[in-house]
């Protein structure tokens, strides 16, 4: 028997995904600049990018099927865990004086 998950459910899964996922690898990023001496507004354009890039298929799937829900869902667990990601990550980081 098929059981649909309510949105909550898929909207916390997605958003707790990509801001562990961002987050650790943005940390990871900047400990990586610090050693490397690359430009911290470099490694935060690229997490910009790449958080755009992991809504990207929620995104298009929704603006290619116009009256997709779970899409929406999606994208919407998607962004709110990237925007959380992209604000809590440069403080961990610069709490650990990599920033």
């Amino acid at each position: 028997m098929w059981h649909v998950l309510p949105d909550e459910y898929v909207r916390a899964q997605l958003a707790v995904g990509a801001f562990v996922a961002l987050g650790a690898a943005r940390v990871v990023a900047a400990v990586l600049g610090a050693q490397h001496g690359w430009r911290i507004s470099a490694v935060t354009r690229a997490f910009l990018v790449l958080s755009v890039a992991l809504c990207l298929p929620q995104a298009l799937e929704l603006l290619i099927v116009s009256g997709s829900h779970a899409a929406f869902v999606e994208l919407q667990g998607k962004a709110a865990g990237c925007a959380l990601a992209l604000f809590c990550a440069p403080i961990v980081s610069h709490r650990l004086g990599y920033e």
